[in-house]
């Protein structure tokens, strides 16, 4: 509420007769007790929820362990002991190098022979444009790219 419309209320409540000034604080109240009554139930409710909880994660943890204790006890009668050969390790797959910003440009230059201008190059890369102008400024004085007219690049 701005400090505006805080003043009108005020002015609006001041003009009211004080015996409806107290049926209304008496309305507002009876209100709040009816909200206290359901949020007393709402309570009530939870604690009863949260009891049922955790006497199904007692149930649950209790199951648990029965199923723990019969797998030990199958365990520890072995017939045979075998040696087991090292099983190989499987080769770690080699990721992708993910291409930088100037790789993804020298891309597109790549596939253009009439060449790419700037705004071209925001739309296909989704940098914004001043990225995109300091990698043209970068890969031209690496001579990776050239100019073939004003704002037009191609490759190398």
């Amino acid at each position: 509420m701005t400090k505006s419309e805080a003043l009108k209320l005020e002015y609006r409540i001041k003009q009211l007769p004080g015996d409806k000034k107290i049926a209304e604080l008496k309305r507002k109240e009876n209100e709040m007790t009816i909200f206290k009554k359901d949020l007393q139930a709402l309570k009530k409710d939870v604690k009863a929820l949260g009891r049922k909880m955790k006497k199904l994660i007692k149930e649950f943890d209790k199951s648990k362990k029965a199923n723990v204790k019969k797998k030990v006890t199958a365990k520890t009668v072995k017939a045979k002991t075998t040696k087991r050969t090292p099983a190989k390790k499987a080769l770690a797959k080699k990721r992708p190098a993910k291409l930088t910003a100037t790789d993804q440009v020298l891309n597109i230059l790549k596939g253009r022979k009439r060449g790419v201008n700037a705004d071209t190059l925001v739309k296909k890369t989704g940098f914004d444009l001043k990225k995109v102008r300091n990698i043209i400024q970068r890969t031209y004085k690496q001579g990776k790219i050239k100019r073939v007219g004003k704002g037009i690049y191609v490759s190398a």
